[in-house]
């Protein structure tokens, strides 16, 4: 199965992230490269993008689509947390955008062997980004105890059935061990009302969410590369990131507000005497969202949001 996967707010990428001939960019999400091709597109001269994947299937179809410009591009086999270590090891400190696709690609859905599908009753519960990773879906459903299930699926997933779906995992682990898609999308439909499957969407949605989220450390290693980010941009950079739930959006937007208002004074105090000041502005007021054109030709893209900083 060829790597397939529709980037999303394509446009809208284009027009925030100001590219510059001369620049250099990361795509800390490079996917397919859809973003990444009409950034490289644009590069002249010293201009230079660097594309980051921890998806061997991305990377492949990656260096494939930016062959023609391959003079100004580097690919790495690399998940963005290790992005300014990277860039370090290169001997740039400093670049003048980064964007981050936080989706999960199109092929990362439809390829049953992946594993991050729900529809395909065979499919195998893996669902890890980085094939190179020995943990995967099937050992968290397994080995995770109730409570850990629970807050996962609570947390991650916002299920608000995490408690019934985790005791129903549990109990039936007992006897057999989970392994399939099928399997599990069962033991959630058991434990959720008839009633409440038949409205918003798949009931096992937003369970594989979670398990996806708690695997890929997907929260934390965003939480934890937001700083090294925003340091690593040139005054006038920009970071855009696209998020697809809530929260990933609330880490984003957190991150950015702090960044345009980083003062921790008490609200009485008539001045600030804490010393921080702003390193820039969120451009973005409110989340740039798909237009009804795009979720019509693309209904992946329908939850995707895109927030914008620019430093200072």
């Amino acid at each position: 199965m060829a790597f397939y996967h529709k980037s999303v707010l394509l446009d809208e990428v284009m027009e925030y992230m100001k590219i510059r001939p001369d620049g250099i960019y990361v795509d800390g999400t490079l996917g397919g490269a859809g973003h990444s091709c009409e950034i490289a597109k644009k590069l002249q001269g010293s201009g230079r993008l660097i594309g980051m994947d921890q998806d061997a299937d991305a990377i492949e179809a990656a260096r494939a689509r930016l062959e023609a410009y391959a003079a100004h591009v580097t690919i790495l086999h690399s998940n963005y947390c290790n992005m300014k270590k990277a860039l370090k090891e290169m001997g740039i400190t400093k670049v003048d955008g980064i964007l981050l696709d936080l989706g999960v690609s199109s092929f990362q859905l439809d390829a049953p062997h992946r594993g991050f599908t729900y529809r395909d009753l065979h499919a195998p519960l893996d669902m890890r980004m980085d094939g190179r990773q020995t943990q995967t879906a099937e050992d968290i459903v397994n080995d995770y105890s109730e409570t850990e299930l629970f807050r996962m699926i609570r947390d991650y997933g916002e299920e608000r059935f995490a408690k019934k779906i985790a005791k129903r995992i549990t109990e039936a682990r007992k006897t057999k061990r989970i392994q399939t898609a099928g399997e599990l999308t069962e033991l959630i439909r058991s434990a959720m009302p008839k009633r409440v499957q038949a409205v918003g969407g798949h009931p096992a949605k937003r369970t594989f969410q979670a398990i996806r989220i708690e695997l890929n450390h997907e929260l934390e290693v965003l939480e934890h590369t937001m700083d090294d980010m925003a340091d690593l941009l040139h005054a006038g950079g920009r970071l855009c990131i696209i998020t697809f739930h809530s929260l990933e959006d609330r880490i984003v937007k957190t991150h950015f507000k702090k960044y345009e208002h980083p003062c921790t004074c008490p609200r009485n105090f008539p001045v600030c005497v804490c010393g921080k000041e702003p390193i820039g502005a969120c451009v973005t007021k409110k989340p740039i969202l798909p237009t009804e054109e795009e979720i019509v030709s693309n209904p992946r893209a329908k939850s995707a949001k895109l927030r914008v900083f620019e430093k200072r």
